[in-house]
């Protein structure tokens, strides 16, 4: 049985998908940390509605005093 390859999901480069692509499905570590600071800078995300504004106020920080 050939080794399935896959494209990195940052540069497009062929990596075989096995035990020996420590970074899969990526190519690199660098490739790995590009696509990191995509989701942290909120360039990537998953689709869906937008929380209204009162479901991300203050109530979800713990440091905040309860308003209740």
């Amino acid at each position: 049985m050939s080794p399935v390859i896959a494209k990195c999901p940052t540069c497009g480069r062929p990596v075989q998908w096995s035990e020996s692509s420590p970074f899969r499905p990526f190519c690199s570590d660098r490739c790995r940390l590009i696509d990191l600071g995509a989701w942290l800078s909120e360039e990537r995300g998953i689709a869906g509605d937008n929380l209204p504004a009162e479901a991300t106020d203050d109530q979800s920080d713990p440091s905040k005093p309860d308003r209740g």
